[in-house]
């Protein structure tokens, strides 16, 4: 990561399978309100908390990516994880970033602010980020347990997550696949781009 010292950058990890609207909206409200340098998109290899399918392509979602970002300046579609194999943990990417002089930032969806406690050296992680998260729901109930576990965080390690205000969007990779098989239209859902390179490549399709 030559180049990124003294900078901020962000990290925003996931399976993207496939990358939607959604993520390209939270990306953009995350670099915006947290003033990134950069910010790094990183497909997971094998996630360590979901199930991908067995047909599941890294490469894939990788250029998925690289086309849903590639108007956004100081996006870096990054393949580390999927270089690295294995399961991709996040205490591992972080570890490869660090720099002494960069703050390195880390966006958290509402599943992941829940777990974070389960995750792998997750207080190694708390000392290696700064936490951010972002809603994808309007959910009350849930939004009163984020608030509960946010502070359970911060009295038993000292740690503050950091919100991201952007009006929710609704949507899933789960919800796009569902689509696809389906044979719906999707063009609402992903960039234009990430449609295309869809439909062309016949993915998502029932067996």
């Amino acid at each position: 990561m030559n180049g990124f010292d003294h900078a901020r950058v962000g990290i925003y990890g996931g399976t993207f399978a496939p990358v939607h609207n959604g993520h390209v909206r939270a990306a953009k409200a995350f670099m915006e309100q947290m003033k990134l340098d950069y910010l790094f998109i990183i497909p997971a290899y094998l996630p360590p908390h979901k199930q991908i399918d067995a047909s599941d392509d890294p490469l894939y979602r990788l250029r998925m990516c690289e086309l849903a970002f590639a108007d956004i300046d100081g996006v870096v579609i990054s393949d580390c994880e999927i270089k690295r194999g294995g399961k991709s943990y996040t205490y591992d990417t972080l570890k490869e970033l660090q720099r002494p002089n960069t703050r390195l930032f880390l966006l958290c969806g509402t599943d992941m602010v829940l777990t974070f406690d389960t995750w792998y050296r997750f207080e190694d992680i708390f000392k290696m980020c700064y936490p951010v998260y972002v809603r994808r729901e309007n959910d009350e109930i849930i939004g009163n347990k984020i608030v509960a576990k946010i502070g359970e965080y911060y009295e038993k390690y000292g740690v503050m997550f950091r919100k991201i205000l952007t009006e929710p969007i609704e949507l899933s990779s789960t919800d796009v696949r569902l689509a696809v098989s389906e044979g719906k239209d999707i063009s609402g859902l992903v960039p234009c781009a990430v449609e295309t390179f869809i439909k062309e490549n016949g993915l998502y399709l029932k067996k």
